[in-house]
């Protein structure tokens, strides 16, 4: 019962966020490539995930530099708010 409970708290979880994507595309009027690289404004969150998996935190000494992020990451993380855009932005210190 307990890994139903779980599996099904993910599941809401995933549909609230592949929904406030789709909102959030479709009040800004921007859209985010599909796997055939057309213009959508109703991208699965799986493939939205998946399409996250290339960006990489480097730290170098006393910088922190966010790689591979592109200007469709760039809308979805402004959608989703500054909690999201905090950690896709590059930093000059590196958290200890």
């Amino acid at each position: 019962m307990a890994l139903l409970m779980a599996w099904a708290l993910c599941l809401l979880v995933y549909a609230a966020l592949q929904w406030r994507i789709r909102q959030g595309l479709k009040e800004t009027g921007c859209s985010y490539p599909d796997q055939k690289e057309n213009p959508t404004q109703r991208p699965a969150a799986r493939w939205v995930f998946q399409s996250f998996e290339e960006i990489h935190v480097l730290c170098n000494g006393e910088q922190q530099l966010v790689l591979n992020l592109e200007q469709y990451h760039r809308t979805v993380v402004s959608i989703l708010g500054p909690e999201y855009e905090r950690l896709y932005v590059s930093h000059p210190m590196c958290p200890t």
